[in-house]
């Protein structure tokens, strides 16, 4: 509080108000111990000095994420500062290690995502922004390293956001040591699912929130040795039970009687319920349905979660059983029965819910009716039969709703716990402690009364810890504090708690006593603490008191204290219960012993409320407290509104003001010796100005300005409350004398250039009248020349005008007149012209029609003639036709070989394999048929000549048979005959030959015509199946390879590749069906001389493997060693592949030396801190990886060598498919270089190549990792904001020099390191495009980590740490600008966000600036949040600038509310990748120009003879 002689006029002050709490205004008027305030609303108010609280002048108007840093720690001040960042969208503020959180009321998932964990994981606290995650991650760092049990309070009145921060917390702490059960589930998982359950039957809607915990809950998470979770329990305390019964409008009973009556409808009618209306434990009030929650659809979530906590379908239709009972039951309604204090059922519709739940139940109807109208009082004698009157009755069925439902409720946590499992090992635990807050209504029952003594208990182990936390304080800055008085509430505590004679022991002993009323409970406690200061009497109430709590005064009505505090169980209920049919039921209420079962027995709410409370506090104070309160800042439950009363009202109750209180009693303004001399050097400058030591300076000026009673520390000035203020009013003087003093020169000097100004103004004027005189007079002498001149001329033009129309008119009329005289002798002459053109056309169609019709005329006649002929010439062929009627048989039996040979021509198209060899038989049946036919000609020609010889050898015996020659010429008739027939079936056979080669001959053209386009298509085949072939491999390599075999290979030890390769020797079928087993092949990998005597000798044999092993051994010692390079190029990667080569390893089917060269790369790089030697090895993995992707071709892909001739075909068309084959095949491939050539790869070729690019991507990620391990440090401290001090106020030049050159130095080692990079990857030639991806991580690296620490740290965004890290941005700049792009490539545009951040931090007068001009122009790269985030955190700490405008933020604020409203806001902080970012084929195609065809092989192996290859 400020102090009376501390104000002034013109001060800043607080003043109450009405409306808004508290009110910034100016001190206008101080009279006495009274001063009037201008309020900023302009009001006027008139308080005393000791109500008003001084304001700083100098608060940022974003406010401060710790309040202890406040300058003034009072009321308006914390409550300024949580508005103030409130409007900023700064939900979280620290007050020391207190973590204040104020419900946003909408979602901010950026904030809570796991980038976010990952950035307070191990942070210290106060480092970055306040956060749930920084209070959670100090529990788990005290707990890891001192072993020391942690607990985490939160707290706040229904609907401020506790069980979201426990939420988070639970999260965060699943984050840090999450472990994987053995069922599948984590054990927080089950944590995490169990509030779906618990909410359900334990959170209710009241008047100031939907969704209120009606119970207190405390989660402990049990860690092991390691700080991995290994078990958790959920303790609970003090569900509200009468909400059962009793619910005022317009709150809710318990979801889950909700949800049953939204459950499916054959649920609903297996437990007979319908619309929640109709339910007397529901309809008591209005609001039933709640805006925006599907009941079925959290009906079913709730079933979903049991079923994840381990609860069974049997389980849960027992539970729900219950639930539909307890409304049943509450339908039951009581009349008066025979006798006057007996009571029955009212009507039917009572009997029927009475029988409805003694069905659900599972017990007798009758026995529940006798439990709830009768009781049994138990006396030595005999047992006696009471009845109940109608309102006792009812009484008893409350009593046993309550009963079985708190029964219910505990057992469901009971199965929790059982479910989640606990460690019994666990030596340390974390608790979080989600428990309602305080509590003050217009009406105030029971319930209240017990959750304001549990936040009282809390208060005070609140206090204790403060209090603790400020001597913490005090000792580590050695400073004197054994004075300071601490005031707890330990007499409210002992006013409600203390035994005999508190609150709850009288109401205890009034619930025992039989005839005991609440008036007489009031009575009791009126008379008992009548004097007490805590305790008071309402004037108007007859049995209302009030109690004094910590955070106010609190009237509770006590009309049902008496029977909300008892708790016991009846004993015919109990009895009913027991031995209820339902096992779930009766194992609600076990059996009791003998003793306890004959009557009712009372326990009190109260009592065992106070129990449950000392076991909490136990476990409290055996822990290491935190301290998290949640605030509400308006009762809307929306976004963006910020109700100062009650939030004010709400601080009070968590303790807070009671936490500044504690705080004002000590030292509440601390201050650190340079803020405060920078602060208060002003007041005596000339103290300040020999001193070179902040302590002594310290001291010097408060001794100079005379205050008493502060401390100073080893680092911090402890000021008491009022002091602040009074310095602040010292400093306000000196500021105003030196206002005044400033003005007055100021004014001085304004004077005197007015004079100044005014003088050279009226010799100005003189001056100007001088001149405007004599240019008139000047002026007046020119008009009078011009005026002759114009005369002159205007005489001259009007005789120059007259002589021209003159002439113009003389020309005009010429010209008229020649001109139709022209145009008349042109119109004769056409028309003359046209004449003779008509004559000439008229005789040209004349003759040319005369010539025409003797054209027709002439054409008619011929045609008449020739078609006369031609009738005549077709009635001849018609004749001649008719005469070879014999020919047709011939004709048709051609017709159809020649379908015949038209259908194998159509077959031969579609069995183009088969076509050469039909033909080839259709000729040879062609051929066999001439030869036939030739065959009978010359067989009837030599019958005919024989017939000729015996017909001349008949002649010449003529006289002796007259008769023969007759005979001999029929014979030759019919031989002539048979000659002619004969001769004309050779002709047609030879005519058919001849049309049959014809047609052989087109065939064969269009068969030539259909194979060349066949041909080109199979070459298109054969193109697409090797583009096809070539996919195939890669993706089989990068798929499947890459992200399985890569892995493993990386992950686990290299194992020989004979344990991959291992063939099972298969046994093989013959013929006959026996099995013969083949010999297992010989290794091909061996050199060619070996497999020439691999037949021979064993000894032979073996001394050739033991060779090709000292071979392998000779390479492996040499490439070794550091072979170095030549051209450019490793020597080390050329002599392998050479090796390789010609041995034959790619080709082998089993193989060791390629396990040898992995595991000679692998020891290579054990030692992951030397660069060079990982860049040396980069270099030559890369290299043989990229001859290996050049020369392997995996087997039977498009392109590899065959080892096999084909079988030449014989058919024309398998030649002529040969040859096309061929031809593409050898255009399919060109060998870049004769060293490298292609080869048929192997499986474990292939797996090798797979192994070296594993290799390549881990010692590329190596070195990455290396180089941002060494650069984190760096850029750790160049984030800092540099700290300047006035070099005139201690004169400490020298120290600040050299602390501006270390800054600056930071920067050059960054310069450094990068340089050093750069020169090791340029010595050992590593490809340029793995030389771009590393140092493009690497500033990729650089800018996500400045730019998330400028958006965490408030004091990284200011002016002068913009300027800062500007500078060493553009001495980056200059770096990439030297290392070109070949190395740097796109390096300087990964810094895109950091440089848009700081180009406008360093730009003056933001306010001017709008919001379309910083998303396009300044900042377009960086989204709203991020903006929104540098806007509210920028302070000018070197020359006093504003941020943006209010408007700007409005419309960021906007923007950010649609953003959450339509999707998940996505977060304000930057990722950093660190993925592989090549592939092989980058490597490869960056590689393509290297030619090694002038490499040399390692020196040392050209000595032995076994490696003479190397040379050629």
């Amino acid at each position: 509080m400020a102090a009376q002689a501390s104000i002034a006029v013109g001060s800043q002050v607080w003043v109450e108000d009405p409306d808004v709490a508290w009110i910034d205004g100016e001190v206008i008027k101080v009279n006495g111990d009274t001063v009037t305030v201008k309020c900023s609303n302009e009001k006027m108010v008139t308080a005393k000095a000791t109500n008003v609280h001084a304001k700083d002048p100098e608060e940022a108007p974003c406010g401060v994420d710790d309040m202890t840093k406040l300058a003034y720690l009072h009321e308006p001040g914390v409550l300024q500062n949580l508005k103030s960042r409130y409007d900023m969208n700064e939900i979280y503020t620290y007050t020391g290690n207190i973590l204040i959180a104020v419900n946003p009321f909408r979602r901010l998932p950026h904030l809570y995502d796991t980038q976010m964990m990952q950035q307070y994981k191990g942070a210290d606290f106060g480092e970055l922004s306040p956060h749930p995650f920084a209070v959670a991650d100090v529990a788990y760092r005290l707990m890891l390293n001192e072993g020391i049990s942690q607990s985490i309070l939160v707290s706040g009145e229904s609907g401020a956001g506790k069980t979201e921060s426990t939420k988070m917390i639970m999260r965060y702490l699943a984050y840090m040591g999450g472990k994987a059960a053995s069922e599948g589930r984590t054990v927080e998982k089950q944590v995490l699912q169990s509030n779906p359950v618990l909410e359900a039957f334990g959170n209710a809607k009241t008047v100031r929130n939907n969704n209120s915990s009606r119970f207190g809950k405390f989660v402990e998470i049990q860690f092991d040795q390691n700080g991995r979770i290994s078990g958790a329990a959920v303790r609970t305390y003090l569900l509200e039970r009468s909400r059962v019964c009793q619910i005022s409008d317009p709150e809710r009973n318990y979801h889950c009687f909700y949800m049953l009556c939204a459950a499916p409808p054959e649920e609903r009618e297996r437990y007979k319920l319908g619309d929640p209306r109709t339910f007397h434990y529901l309809n008591q009030s209005n609001c039933i349905k709640l805006e925006g929650l599907d009941e079925s659809k959290e009906y079913l979530e709730t079933r979903k979660a049991m079923d994840i906590i381990g609860i069974s379908s049997e389980e849960q239709e027992a539970i729900f059983r219950v639930v539909a009972a307890i409304l049943h039951l509450g339908n039951v309604e009581f009349a008066e029965g025979v006798d006057g204090d007996s009571s029955k059922p009212k009507d039917e519709k009572s009997l029927f819910h009475l029988r409805t739940a003694a069905e659900l139940f599972m017990c007798d109807a009758k026995a529940l009716e006798d439990s709830l109208c009768q009781r049994i009082i138990v006396t030595r004698d005999e047992n006696i039969v009471k009845t109940l009157d109608p309102e006792s009755a009812k009484g008893s069925r409350d009593a046993l709703a309550k009963t079985v439902y708190s029964r219910l409720f505990d057992w469901l946590v009971n199965k929790i716990n059982n479910s989640i499992g606990q460690d019994p090992n666990s030596k340390c635990l974390i608790g979080v402690l989600d428990i309602y807050g305080f509590e003050s209504f217009k009406t105030n029952s029971f319930e209240q009364f017990c959750i304001n003594l549990t936040n009282e208990k809390l208060q005070q182990h609140f206090n204790q810890h403060v209090f603790k936390m400020e001597q913490e304080e005090y000792t580590k800055e050695e400073i004197n504090w054994s004075y300071i008085e601490f005031i707890d509430n330990q007499d409210v505590l002992d006013l409600i708690e203390k035994k005999p004679g508190g609150i709850i022991a009288l109401l205890d002993e009034a619930c025992m006593l039989p005839r005991s009323t609440h008036e007489t409970f009031a009575q009791k406690l009126y008379q008992t603490f009548k004097n007490h200061k805590r305790f008071a009497k309402p004037k108007l109430s007859r049995s209302d008191f009030t109690i004094c709590h910590y955070a106010g005064d609190v009237t509770y009505q006590t009309e049902l204290f008496l029977d909300k505090n008892k708790d016991y169980v009846v004993a015919e209920h109990q009895a009913l219960l027991s031995a209820s049919k339902c096992a779930f039921v009766s194992g609600l209420f076990p059996l009791l012993s003998e003793d306890s079962s004959k009557s009712s027995k009372f326990s009190s709410i109260g009592s065992r409320f106070k129990q449950q409370l000392q076991s909490l506090l136990e476990t409290l104070s055996a822990t290491e407290p935190h301290y998290i309160r949640c605030v509400k800042p308006n009762n809307l439950l929306k976004p963006a509104i910020f109700e100062n009363q009650n939030v004010l009202q709400q601080l009070r109750c968590g303790g807070v003001m009671e936490a500044i209180r504690i705080s004002c009693a000590g030292y509440p303004t601390r201050r650190t010796f340079y803020e405060f001399i920078d602060r208060f050097g002003i007041l005596a400058p000339d103290v300040l100005s020999g001193s070179s030591d902040e302590v002594s300076a310290v001291r010097r000026l408060l001794e100079k300005v005379d205050l008493q009673g502060y401390q100073i520390g080893k680092t911090k000035v402890f000021l008491r409350a009022g002091q602040m203020a009074e310095l602040d009013a010292r400093r306000n003087e000196v500021l105003g004398r030196s206002a005044s003093l400033i003005q007055r020169k100021v004014r001085s000097f304004l004077a005197q250039k007015s004079f100044i100004a005014l003088r050279r103004s009226a010799l100005q004027i003189q001056t100007v009248c001088r001149g405007e005189l004599a240019r008139r007079e000047y002026h007046n002498l020119r008009r009078e020349a011009a005026s002759l001149k114009i005369q002159t001329s205007y005489r001259m033009h009007t005789a120059r005008k007259a002589y021209k129309e003159l002439s113009t008119s003389a020309v005009t009329i010429q010209s008229a007149l020649r001109g139709m005289c022209a145009r008349k002798e042109l119109h004769f002459r056409r028309q003359t012209r046209a004449a003779i053109i008509v004559q000439s056309h008229c005789r040209q169609f004349l003759a040319r029609l005369h010539y025409s019709r003797t054209k027709k005329a002439a054409i008619i006649t011929q045609c008449a003639w020739r078609g006369k002929v031609a009738r005549k010439d077709l009635r001849k062929l018609k004749m001649a036709a008719r005469e070879t009627g014999a020919l047709q048989v011939a004709k048709n039996k051609l017709e159809k070989q020649v379908e015949e040979l038209t259908w194998r021509l159509q077959l031969e198209k579609r069995m183009r394999a088969d076509l050469e060899e039909a033909k080839s038989q259709e000729n040879a049946k062609l051929q066999a048929a001439l030869q036939e036919v030739q065959q009978q000609y010359k067989e009837t020609k030599e019958i005919l000549v024989q017939e000729r010889e015996a017909a001349k050898k008949a002649a010449e015996i003529a006289p002796v048979i007259k008769e023969v020659p007759v005979v001999d010429t029929e014979l030759m008739n019919k031989l002539r005959d048979e000659n002619d027939k004969l001769k004309t079936l050779v002709s047609s056979l030879e005519k058919k030959i001849d049309d049959t080669e014809k047609k052989y001959q087109e065939t064969s053209k269009i068969s030539e015509e259909r194979l060349k386009q066949a041909m080109d298509a199979e070459t298109k085949i054969v193109d697409l199946n090797m583009a096809m072939l070539r996919l195939q491999e890669k993706i089989s390599t990068m798929e499947s390879d890459e992200k399985v075999q890569r892995q493993a290979l990386l992950n686990t030890p290299v194992k020989s590749m004979s344990e991959h390769l291992s063939i099972p020797i298969a046994p093989k079928n013959l013929e006959n069906g026996y099995h013969e087993v083949e010999e297992q092949k010989e290794p091909q990998s061996a050199p060619p001389a070996i497999k020439e005597y691999g037949n021979g000798d064993p000894k032979l044999r073996k001394s050739y493997a033991d060779r090709q092993l000292e071979n392998v051994d000779a390479l492996i010692d040499c490439v070794g060693k550091n072979l170095g390079y030549c051209a450019g190029k490793p020597i080390a990667a050329f002599t392998i592949y050479k090796c390789l080569l010609h041995w034959k390893s790619f080709e082998a089917e089993k193989t060791s030396v390629f396990d040898r060269l992995i595991q000679l790369i692998g020891s290579a790089i054990e030692n992951e801190d030397d660069n060079d030697n990982l860049a040396y090895w980069l270099s030559n993995t890369s290299s043989l990886l990229f001859l290996l992707q050049r020369s392997l071709k995996a087997a039977g892909a498009p392109g590899s060598v065959s080892r096999k001739k084909p079988p030449q075909p014989t058919s024309l068309f398998g030649r002529m498919a040969q040859g096309l084959r061929s031809a593409s095949f050898a255009n399919m491939h060109v060998e870049a270089t004769d060293v490298v050539r292609q080869v048929e790869a192997k499986y474990p070729a292939l797996l090798f190549k797979q192994q070296l690019t594993a290799y390549v991507e881990k010692i590329y990620g190596i070195v990455r990792d290396n180089i941002k391990k060494e650069l984190s440090s760096l850029i750790s401290l160049c984030i800092q904001a540099p700290r300047t001090m006035k070099a005139s106020m201690l004169r400490v030049s020298g120290r600040l020099s050299g602390q501006a050159q270390n800054q600056s130095n930071h920067w050059q080692k960054i310069i450094e390191s990068l340089d050093k990079l750069l020169k090791t990857l340029q010595d050992n030639y590593v490809p340029p495009v793995l030389s771009q991806k590393i140092f493009t991580q690497i500033f990729s690296y650089t800018n996500v980590q400045l730019f998330n620490s400028l958006l965490l740290r408030r004091e990284c965004c200011s002016f002068s740490n913009g300027e800062y890290v500007k500078a060493g941005l553009a001495e980056l700049e200059l770096w990439c600008a030297k290392a070109t792009t070949e190395y740097a490539a796109s390096s300087w545009d990964e810094l895109k966000h950091i440089r848009q951040a700081v180009g406008f931090l360093v730009i003056f007068q933001k306010f001017r600036i709008s919001y379309d001009e910083i998303v396009n122009d300044l900042c377009p790269i960086l989204s709203v949040q991020q903006l929104y985030r540098i806007c509210t955190q920028y302070w000018d700490d070197k020359y006093n600038t504003q941020s943006v405008s209010s408007d700007v933020l409005s419309n960021m604020r906007v923007l950010m509310t649609e953003d959450s409203n339509n999707a998940e806001s996505s977060s304000f902080l930057l990722d950093d990748n660190s993925s592989i970012p090549f592939s092989v084929d980058d490597i490869t195609n960056s590689m393509q120009e290297k030619d090694f065809s002038d490499m040399k092989p390692a020196e040392e192996l050209l000595e032995n003879p076994a490696f003479h290859f190397l040379q050629e």
